[in-house]
């Protein structure tokens, strides 16, 4: 209640937005780190949330926003481990290991391009009230519909005439 008081409303870039967020901060020693740290309060719905930076140059504003950054990375890492698939992976020597997880992070990188490319948002497949931006299982969808249909072999060049592996190709030019 004490540290209610001294908070402010501060204006913070978080998921797409710009929003106002009571918030109070202040440096700390931890005991357990033997450093100061950042400790910067902020009150969200009906109780307080607590994060901290051992880099003092930053501000509130910005140790909250690096937070708020987080969450879109953890969902990356989601899409890469679940939805392209790179937990499945059953190889056993560390080379193949790498190799199958640079796989999963170009295919995750094309699928996002193409979402990017995309005119029209896909539709949702799994409707979540309140929320308007489309999934990247939706998008996944959209480029599995696509290479099932008859067009998407006309992407390739003549099997006959060509010693490289085009699938490969098609799939660098796409990145680049």
């Amino acid at each position: 209640a004490s540290r209610k008081t001294q908070a402010k409303m501060r204006s913070v870039f978080l998921y797409g937005k710009q929003r106002e967020v009571l918030a109070y901060d202040e440096v700390v020693m931890l005991k357990n780190l033997r450093c100061p740290v950042r400790l910067v309060w902020v009150f969200r719905k009906t109780r307080w949330v607590a994060f901290f930076s051992t880099d003092l140059t930053l501000s509130a504003q910005q140790v909250i926003e690096y937070y708020g950054a987080r969450w879109k990375i953890e969902s990356g890492f989601k899409e890469i481990r679940q939805e392209i698939g790179s937990a499945k992976s059953q190889t056993r020597n560390a080379h193949a290991v790498i190799n199958h997880l640079n796989f999963c992070m170009m295919a995750t990188t094309i699928t996002w391009i193409y979402a990017d490319r995309i005119k029209a948002d896909p539709q949702r497949r799994h409707v979540v009230k309140g929320r308007t931006s489309f999934a990247f299982s939706d998008v996944r969808r959209l480029i599995a519909d696509a290479a099932l249909s008859e067009d998407f072999l006309r992407l390739w060049p003549d099997r006959e005439k060509c010693r490289q592996n085009t699938f490969v190709s098609l799939l660098l030019r796409m990145v680049a």
